[in-house]
């Protein structure tokens, strides 16, 4: 059953290409339509788990499976958030030299995994070189680039790993830092910024029960619709998040420079490489007009593309004889680890938010309220997690409920300030979820096809205070000043 739910999730490109282009409303498990904003309304990550014991699964603080009104109307929001505000604080102020030292041990293991792959790559296409490879890019994005675009480190002294100059600015820094198929400027935006602050909502541009709704929808056999996810799942990056992400970019420019978007933009819709290439509509049309697509292919793709498949195989060409069969070998070997690392990150971070016990959210509250802490309690989910070998074989987003209370700590705090959190959710009575990956995986994939549907958060019973008025953002790091 597990193989036929892995094999089963990936996105048949030539069923969605209309599907993407086309907007589509936001449902609760009720059928009753929950409006959305625009995106762009104010107010608005990898190494493979090493092991899966069903002994240890948790799922802790499930009182709310009977009656999910239950307690939340029963919830002491100020005092839940005096809690979680001061632990916060105190994790803040534990920063130091720990946490410089184990960020340079995480770099060691990603540059091991580097070293290994590259060197090996010449060889024959085999399973070590891949790995090694892979990780390398995962670690990169997951581990290293993450926390320091959330601000992480920026309160040590941990050189070039800081959110006011990481991996942006420049191509040169881009390819030094972190360069993958998005662009940083443009992930910032999308994650940092409306993914963090508007989790769960519609206005969250990785709301998985939204984006795949017209799978969910369709009229076709279910067994169809695990294969419809399966083309997805190893291109997803390059193919979905890099344009989409690069979109946000754009229209958060546009808005910002007072300009006009097209008259047939619509934010809402999602642009992938499909929708750019072949634009038939009236709104892939306007689309291509914010995201303009040989601006999209040079900017964003083309330096990975560039640097990682052409550049750094190109020195195999020197040996005399066998420099094209090896040149060869490390093109395949590059490629094979690219759509292991899109199915590594999807299977650790697009189910960090989906499941039938996870909760969806109507309108947006204020950061560091009462309210936003339980949002982000109850829209994510943690998984096995305790150690730095588990740790980074998740790429830290086993901490995803920590991450999301407070997106800027490092990743050794998030392993402090976990079990206190979750003592916290006992305390008061809030669901914190931690299950393994591979269950998380079968929930998600579920709601994806439709076979289930997320929870609809009571939120009449939120404080009217906690409620946003509006959110702006200071730079294209995340930073937030309300």
């Amino acid at each position: 059953m597990l193989l036929q739910k892995i094999v089963s999730i990936s996105c048949c490109l030539a069923l969605t290409v209309n599907a993407f282009q086309n907007p589509h409303s936001f449902k609760s498990p009720n059928g009753e339509g929950i409006s959305r904003r625009s995106a762009l309304s104010p107010c608005r990550v990898i190494a493979i788990p090493l092991q899966d014991n069903d002994s240890e699964k948790q799922n802790v603080v499930e009182n709310s499976n009977k009656d999910s009104k239950t307690w939340v109307k029963n919830l002491d929001y100020s005092a839940f958030a005096k809690d979680v505000n001061q632990l916060g604080k105190k994790l803040r102020r534990d920063q130091g030299e720990d946490d410089v030292e184990h960020l340079s041990k995480i770099l060691q293991w990603r540059d091991l995994a580097a070293v290994v792959g590259v060197a090996s790559m010449w060889l024959i296409p085999n399973p070590i070189t891949v790995i090694a490879l892979s990780t390398w890019t995962y670690a990169s994005w997951t581990m290293v680039a993450h926390h320091t675009c959330h601000g992480g480190y920026n309160r040590v002294d941990a050189g070039k790993y800081n959110s006011k100059g990481f991996a942006i600015g420049s191509l040169q820094k881009r390819i030094a830092d972190w360069c993958d198929w998005m662009m940083p400027e443009a992930w910032n935006v999308e994650h940092n910024r409306l993914h963090h602050y508007h989790l769960g909502e519609i206005e969250d541009p990785d709301l998985v029960q939204n984006n795949l709704s017209f799978l969910r929808e369709m009229d076709i056999p279910m067994s169809l619709k695990y294969l419809v996810v399966a083309a997805f799942i190893p291109t997803w990056k390059w193919f979905y998040y890099a344009p989409n992400t690069f979109k946000e970019l754009q229209a958060a420019k546009w808005q910002k420079e007072k300009k006009e978007l097209p008259k047939h933009f619509n934010p809402r819709s999602a642009v992938t490489i499909a929708t750019m290439l072949f634009a038939q509509d009236e709104a892939s049309k306007a689309s291509n007009e914010v995201v303009k697509p040989h601006e999209f292919f040079t900017k964003v793709l083309g330096p990975f593309l560039f640097s990682r498949f052409l550049l750094l195989p190109a020195p195999l060409l020197l040996f005399p004889s066998i420099g094209p069969t090896i040149f060869t070998h490390g093109v395949v070997n590059l490629l094979l680890a690219d759509l292991l690392t899109n199915i590594h990150a999807f299977i650790t971070i697009v189910t960090n938010h989906a499941g039938e016990d996870v909760y969806v959210f109507k309108g947006s509250v204020k950061p560091q309220s009462g309210a936003f802490f339980v949002r982000q309690i109850a829209g994510s989910v943690n998984y096995k997690a305790g150690n730095d070998v588990v740790d980074f074989s998740h790429g830290w987003l086993n901490y995803q409920i920590e991450h999301h209370v407070w997106p800027d700590l490092s990743m050794l705090q998030y392993q402090r300030g976990a079990p206190q959190l979750k003592d916290l959710c006992v305390k008061h009575g809030v669901p914190y979820v931690q299950e393994s990956v591979w269950e998380r995986l079968v929930k998600t994939v579920d709601i994806m096809v439709g076979k289930s549907n997320m929870r609809v958060f009571p939120v009449e019973f939120e404080p009217e205070k906690d409620r946003a008025v509006h959110v702006t953002w200071k730079s294209t790091n995340g930073a937030i000043d309300e």
